[in-house]
């Protein structure tokens, strides 16, 4: 009975000397990962301090004090392993560390983490996207933009952003829709600018490609948005190309009223009495070549149109 109770003792020894022995190695481990943080290695530290936990766990009670700090800085250091690719603009990669540093957050109970690495994702996005809409890879930059969206549906930034995308990459209609949202979800402002500016391009583009019908619409719908000088002018020479005087008028009016200090203003005086002249509205059309009489472009022409108007 004696050698049976030495031997017992003998293995309770044993096993306490072999729980300290595991105990150092595990603090060894979270000292070298403590080491690996203070050079700059995120990654081998993080692999250091979830050896530890490991170890640290398997010594039972002895172990709690360091399975209670591995838990404590394995989402701290996940999340700076994130923030370092997304510095890189590994922006994929920095996304699903993100989530890894979520994940371990909640298990370990980490709020901190957890919520700032919750915000970080969609900021995270929104870099990549506007990356993406630098290099002009709109379809890129769009699904981006998309997934902000998704994660955060009253993020008028983010439907603002979307809808340049969209339209720089020829995607009107969903533009206009992304635009309006961004309207809806306070930026009125530059949403409206922004709409205004699409359906300018259009109408110049119109335009040039002799397309008069779709640049008239264009413009207009340019206008409605936001009053344009420059709409309405673009809309008065297609307008006078489809031969449609009265509208010409109309709109290089709209112009004058617009922009009556701009710097063509002239232009669009002689413009506006010609096609005045040309509708039979002779009254009109001398009000405005008396405007120009003392230009050296049109001065001369003018004095002749009056004198044959028989202006007052």
């Amino acid at each position: 009975m004696k050698k049976i109770f030495i031997t017992l003792a003998a293995a309770i020894l044993t096993a306490g000397a072999a729980s300290a022995q595991d105990m150092q190695q595990a603090t060894d481990t979270y000292n070298n990962g403590a080491m690996a943080l203070q050079t700059g290695d995120n990654a081998g530290a993080l692999n250091y301090f979830k050896q530890a936990l490991t170890m640290a766990e398997a010594c039972g009670e002895e172990g709690t004090e360091m399975v209670g700090k591995c838990k404590d800085i394995i989402p701290n250091v996940e999340l700076s392993i994130a923030k370092d690719l997304i510095k890189s603009e590994q922006y994929d990669e920095a996304v699903t560390q993100l989530g890894q540093a979520i994940s371990s957050a909640k298990e370990y109970a980490n709020a901190d983490v957890e919520a700032e690495a919750t915000e970080l994702i969609p900021q995270v996005y929104m870099a990549q996207a506007n990356s993406l809409l630098n290099a002009k890879n709109y379809d890129g930059a769009a699904a981006a933009y998309q997934k902000i969206i998704d994660s955060d549906p009253e993020n008028g930034q983010a439907y603002l952003r979307l809808g340049a995308a969209l339209s720089a990459g020829g995607k009107v209609a969903e533009a206009e829709a992304a635009f309006t949202s961004a309207m809806q979800k306070g930026q009125e402002t530059q949403a409206v600018k922004q709409l205004s500016t699409m359906y300018l391009r259009l109408a110049l583009s119109d335009l040039k490609a002799k397309k008069y019908e779709e640049s008239v619409t264009h413009a207009l719908k340019s206008n409605e948005y936001q009053e344009s000088a420059t709409a309405m002018q673009i809309a008065g020479q297609a307008s006078t190309a489809l031969g449609k005087n009265a509208d010409a008028l109309k709109y290089t009016e709209s112009y004058i009223a617009l922009s009556p200090n701009a710097r063509n203003i002239n232009d669009m005086y002689y413009t506006a009495a010609v096609l005045a002249q040309q509708l039979g509205e002779n009254e009109k059309a001398c009000g405005y070549y008396q405007k120009v009489t003392g230009d050296a472009k049109y001065g001369a022409t003018a004095k002749q149109q009056i004198a044959a108007l028989k202006c007052n």
